[in-house]
């Protein structure tokens, strides 16, 4: 079974599958799959997959620093400039910071409840389609753009209602987790 908070609430992320990506004929990045299970009323979606390269952590950070100011952030693992792709340890040196840093910024009431987060987290939207989501620019709201990459993406079968919680708590994801029991109970304000 995954810990726990007090609520019965758990939030549980893997950064995982790094994949190298062909920008053209002279570039390539990494990406990373970004998987979350969780039962917190925060999320829209219960279960989610989505792929995000290091730079999208690097804004994601930003922007989270520049909407809480009062909150120490967690680091991410540093950019050496002699980063070789097909290093298989500097790779997954990689991975587990971003995966630190995730776990880290899942703790963190103030942090959850930052709409680009969620965006970040559950939506394949880039940085810029995300803040113009969050400032109301878009069609669609937060939650719309979450659902509809949900059902365009759809990794998972369909959770019902009543089958969330157990889907939860249940350990045959096969999955390793990482999680923590001081992870927060409840957003400090609405994602939209």
């Amino acid at each position: 079974m995954f810990p726990k908070d007090s609520k019965g609430e758990v939030i549980s992320v893997w950064v995982r599958d790094p994949k190298i990506q062909k920008e053209d004929f002279w570039h390539s990045y990494i990406d990373y799959e970004i998987c979350i299970h969780t039962n917190s009323m925060c999320f829209t979606l219960k279960t989610s997959c989505v792929r995000r390269r290091f730079r999208e952590f690097v804004w994601l950070r930003q922007r989270l620093k520049s909407n809480a100011v009062l909150v120490a952030l967690p680091e991410l693992p540093s950019k050496t400039p002699f980063f070789n792709a097909s290093n298989v340890q500097h790779v997954d040196q990689r991975r587990q910071g971003l995966q630190e840093f995730l776990e880290k910024v899942l703790q963190n009431t103030v942090l959850l409840s930052d709409s680009r987060l969620h965006l970040f987290l559950q939506s394949q939207l880039s940085p810029e389609d995300i803040e113009a989501c969050v400032s109301g620019q878009t069609k669609y709201s937060v939650a719309e753009a979450i659902s509809k990459f949900a059902s365009s993406n759809r990794r998972f079968p369909e959770e019902k209602e009543e089958k969330k919680i157990n889907y939860c708590e249940s350990s045959s994801s096969g999955l390793g987790h990482s999680s923590d029991s001081s992870i927060p109970h409840a957003c400090a304000t609405s994602m939209s």
